[in-house]
């Protein structure tokens, strides 16, 4: 529901742009109500660590729209490379966006990661000619992605060139907009700058 996915963005406190379209309009909850949901919410509350850890492990896994499972499975294999990899912050972001479902909201193609969950799982894309129906697949380098020629016909895609002819795709996917075709150039590129969430933290929470 609209109402329940707005209230854990108003809960983190952090737009997350689970609904799509409606995050970048006037009636996203964030622009409307930008506190916390309940009767004393527009208080400021003081979090305890956990409580701070807690938050930033929800911000997080809401981002990429995934259940606790999923999630904590990735940063558990993220703190095993603790050592073994120069940053295993970077690490696990690198991992949660190569799966097919972020790469698919990335290129323009979904407004949301549930909404590219759904198109993955109906078989709407090709990886290197072959169908993929798995959200959770890992993309590598010099994966091509496209539409298949049957589903390109859909509503859903038939527009799709011209909204994307100002849209901008990460520097790590090479994207040709009018044939709706896309190559994997390199490995994800973190800008840690713009995360919703500190990792660090995160990483603290599933240490304890």
């Amino acid at each position: 529901m609209i109402k329940n996915k707005c209230k854990i963005c108003r809960r983190t406190g952090t737009k997350l742009f689970l609904k799509g379209e409606r995050c970048f309009s006037p009636k996203c909850a964030m622009v409307r109500k930008a506190y916390p949901p309940g009767l004393k919410a527009k208080r400021p509350k003081s979090l305890s660590e956990y409580g701070k850890e807690l938050k930033e492990k929800q911000k997080l896994k809401n981002w990429y729209n995934l259940s606790e499972q999923q999630f904590s499975a990735y940063v558990k294999k993220a703190l095993k490379k603790r050592g073994k990899v120069e940053d295993a912050g970077t690490f696990l972001i690198k991992e949660l966006e190569s799966r097919l479902d972020n790469v698919i909201v990335r290129l323009g193609w979904a407004t949301s990661h549930s909404q590219a969950r759904e198109m993955i799982s109906h078989g709407h894309f090709l990886i290197n000619n072959r169908v993929v129906d798995i959200p959770s697949y890992k993309v590598k380098k010099k994966d091509k992605i496209s539409i298949k020629p049957s589903s390109a016909k859909l509503k859903s895609f038939s527009d799709l060139s011209a909204k994307l002819k100002k849209y901008e795709v990460p520097s790590w996917l090479s994207v040709n907009k009018e044939k709706l075709e896309t190559e994997v150039i390199e490995e994800p590129v973190v800008d840690k700058e713009n995360l919703p969430a500190e990792v660090s933290v995160i990483f603290e929470y599933y240490s304890r």
